[in-house]
């Protein structure tokens, strides 16, 4: 029998990659957007040309179209559920939508899920910012970085949640009903809070993907801010990586329903934002212009994964190491200056 899965938000960065990663591995793929973001209208064009005939799209908002996601969720194996406001900033500005995108339009594919005859496997793609600024663990501060001292392989599942900031909130709020839905509605449900994610067909142009908006800004001599001292870490997981996740999950799903998994590139691919800014200079030619301001409230000073439940659960572990990952996305932003620019006009 055919596999089926749909991926809301499936024309984001992450959603057009997950859809290229399961067409490629034989899943009929629906994309289900409102096409609300920039980018994607060039994510569309391109995937079309990669799978001529290949893909179905529903133009819905999970917001508002609760019978186009019950018909649409139901008529799938598997969920993919990406759809959501992205940015902290954006959040702060706008606190009401960010509700609405991320608690709300979630609500709604979990209603559809559970109402579902055959309810289809619910992936969840929520985020690092659960855990807030983790400022009370014990940070020291070396010469180009931050270190935790006493999480040497990174931040596990267990850690306490502390949302900061309305997108930390919405994203947690979201993350919890993921799960709850899960245990008191017996659906196959599955949580990642995902880390940094990074890869091709990310423009560069939202308060997120900092890799990319910084290597994007550097090919086109834009200034940057830099909030802080720029010795903040995150680990960096390739986006074909995450896909890969995805798909173990499904094909594992007794070991993955109900559970959450902190999701990243690990210790071994960590940077900071100096020391990225120093990769960008001297491995790639490309010197950043930039000037410092305070640090933004409830910022993490410091986040890695630790992958050990993914690995141990799922057979897990992230395969493309930064500094070959790096480059690759590097590469496609100039592979692609022509799209970027119109961003800038």
């Amino acid at each position: 029998m055919q596999k089926r899965i749909i991926i809301t938000g499936g024309a984001g960065f992450i959603g057009i990659n997950a859809t290229d990663y399961f067409i490629r591995d034989g899943w009929d793929v629906t994309i289900l957007d409102n096409l609300s973001r920039k980018g994607v209208d060039f994510n569309l064009k391109w995937i079309n040309e990669e799978h001529p005939s290949r893909i179905s799209f529903v133009k819905a908002d999970v917001r508002y179209d609760q019978d186009i996601l019950n018909r649409e969720l139901a008529a799938h194996d598997a969920v993919l559920h990406l759809a959501g406001q992205v940015a902290v900033t954006t959040s702060v500005l706008d606190p009401r939508s960010d509700f609405e995108n991320n608690v709300l339009g979630t609500i709604n594919v979990l209603e559809a899920v559970r109402n579902a005859p055959t309810p289809p496997i619910l992936i969840f793609a929520s985020t690092n910012k659960v855990y807030g600024d983790l400022e009370h663990l014990g940070i020291e501060e070396a010469k180009a970085r931050y270190h935790l001292k006493d999480y040497p392989e990174g931040i596990p599942e267990t850690q306490q949640l502390d949302f900061h900031s309305p997108y930390g909130c919405s994203k947690g709020a979201a993350d919890q009903y993921i799960r709850d839905y899960g245990r008191i509605y017996n659906l196959p449900t599955i949580v990642f809070r995902q880390s940094c994610i990074y890869g091709p067909n990310q423009f560069g142009v939202e308060d997120q993907g900092w890799m990319a908006w910084f290597s994007v800004a550097s090919l086109f001599n834009k200034p940057v801010t830099v909030y802080g001292t720029g010795k903040q870490v995150r680990d960096a997981l390739h986006v074909k990586d995450l896909c890969g996740l995805y798909k173990s999950a499904i094909e594992n799903i007794d070991m993955a329903r109900g559970e959450v998994f902190n999701t990243g590139g690990g210790k071994t691919n960590s940077t900071s934002v100096l020391e990225f800014f120093a990769n960008l200079k001297n491995n790639h030619d490309l010197p950043m212009q930039y000037d410092f301001s305070e640090e933004r409230r409830g910022d993490q000073k410091v986040f890695i994964s630790d992958n050990t439940k993914a690995k141990n659960r799922l057979n897990w572990e992230p395969k493309i190491a930064f500094q070959d990952g790096a480059p690759m996305m590097i590469d496609w932003i100039k592979d692609n200056t022509d799209k970027i620019k119109t961003f800038y006009a």
